[in-house]
């Protein structure tokens, strides 16, 4: 495999009984490019990250992973115990045995530093998600995988997160692969979009996606023209809401 090149997948398929859920699926995930995953419910999102994670091995299809490829990983739903006193040192030294110094680096890189010694059940979601997304960074990852990081975030704490995600992805020189529903938010800053309906209805750069025939018939043209704006072919860098770097808001 070329050094970029983290993991090659070609024609993954899975089913559930009778039940078609993923079918020829093929893709490529490169360091440091981040790759969104977009599709209704029921596309088959969750299944793919979790072959991907290795958390689903009876698929068809083949997989090729850089060799001892490190992959962080935060899923769409974390269950935590509410009765068990549990920190967020803890939990974070816990689930990779880091070092102090570690746990320190990655929750300072999330800016949830301050939340160290809290309790994991007192906090927010936001915050909770602030938390798994530092605990993905442990152990020098080459792939983060996150299933829709900013569900049960407000707005605001939705727009910092997919800063942080980028932040993440230039420090680390990772690769990301995200699943998200919000577009507008992410195709600045997103270099390959995978669109999913059971099939790979199509893929690439957003605006080229943006304007193909199952894309819009998935999700409009009014999406579409979201993704035009925010479309990152230009001679200048946006940010993660689309503004071009040193653009103040009124």
């Amino acid at each position: 495999m070329h050094a970029d090149l983290l993991l090659c997948a070609r024609n993954l398929s899975y089913a559930q009984g009778q039940r078609q859920i993923l079918d020829d699926i093929s893709f490529e995930l490169r360091r440091a490019e981040i790759t969104t995953i977009i599709g209704p419910n029921g596309a088959g999102k969750t299944t793919l990250t979790n072959i991907v994670t290795g958390l689903v091995n009876d698929f068809g299809g083949e997989i090729e992973r850089a060799p001892d490829l490190r992959i962080g990983y935060l899923p769409q739903k974390v269950n935590v115990n509410t009765l068990m006193p549990l920190s967020v040192w803890r939990l974070l030294q816990l689930t990779h045995g880091a070092s102090e110094h570690e746990i320190d680096r990655a929750l300072e890189q999330t800016e949830v530093a301050y939340l160290k010694q809290r309790q994991v059940r007192s906090l927010s979601e936001g915050e909770l998600k602030r938390v798994l997304l530092a605990r993905t960074t442990l152990g020098k990852p080459d792939l983060i995988v996150l299933d829709e990081p900013t569900a049960g975030v407000d707005v605001s704490g939705e727009i910092r997160m997919y800063q942080l995600i980028v932040e993440l992805r230039t420090r680390l020189q990772c690769a990301v692969l995200l699943v998200s529903h919000d577009l507008h938010l992410v195709m600045s800053q997103t270099d390959q979009v995978l669109c999913l309906n059971q099939h790979l209805c199509c893929s690439g750069q957003p605006e080229s996606v943006s304007q193909h025939p199952e894309y819009l018939a998935l999700f409009g043209q009014q999406a579409s023209d979201s993704i035009a704006i925010y479309a990152h072919h230009h001679d200048h860098e946006h940010d993660v809401a689309g503004d071009p770097a040193g653009h103040q808001h009124d």
